[in-house]
């Protein structure tokens, strides 16, 4: 089964005005977003993201998380470069859905850190994939990006699928004292790369 175009639209923002595609993933009924800018065709490698839902970050301010301040730090460089790709993936809370994230919240709030948290509740660390980001890429005609991300393990993945990512463009944006212990954390724990973070000892 492959991934499926079912809706396209113009998306006025206030960086730029996107197209905005909505997918039906690999698989599933669920839905992802992907916003384009320019001709993305053109340059021989596409400034990009691979982004993944965040309720509480992207669309109610959360403190916890740098989340929505990745999305629009990644939505002005796409802006910024007059062309680029954001592909935004619903797999909430790391993949364990929206109501596991906020009981893994409760959790951290007694003293688990993220990666803890959600094994307590019997899920891995990190369970997203990235299989639709590839899927996306390739109906897009997209073969070689520079990823805006600081998680070596979404490089693999894209590479792992023959997307080439030629460049890793650093997305450092919205630490505070709320999420200062989750990001050194993903540092030591998810081999995350924060130059603001020092990875040898948590916060």
């Amino acid at each position: 089964m492959s991934i499926s175009k079912i809706a396209v639209a113009r998306l006025p923002t206030p960086w730029a005005e996107f197209q905005i595609h909505v997918y039906r993933g690999l698989g599933s009924d669920q839905e992802h977003i992907v916003l384009t800018l320019g001709d993305w065709r053109r340059p021989a490698s596409v400034l990009s993201r691979v982004h993944s839902e965040c309720l509480t970050g992207d669309g109610l301010f959360s403190l916890r998380c740098d989340c929505g301040a990745q999305l629009e730090a990644a939505m002005r460089a796409i802006a910024q470069e007059g062309e680029g790709v954001l592909v935004y993936l619903r797999q909430e809370g790391r993949g364990i859905g929206l109501a596991n994230k906020i009981r893994a919240y409760a959790l951290q709030d007694a003293g688990a850190d993220t990666v803890e948290a959600n094994e307590r509740l019997g899920f891995p660390a990190d369970a997203r994939r990235y299989d639709n980001a590839v899927a996306v890429y390739r109906d897009l005609g997209i073969k070689r990006v520079r990823l805006m991300t600081n998680n070596p393990l979404k490089i693999d993945a894209l590479r792992a699928g023959g997307i080439e990512v030629v460049d890793r463009v650093p997305i450092e944006h919205g630490r505070n004292r709320h999420n200062a212990h989750y990001l050194s954390t993903k540092a030591l724990k998810l081999g995350h790369r924060f130059a603001a973070v020092d990875a040898a000892k948590l916060d």
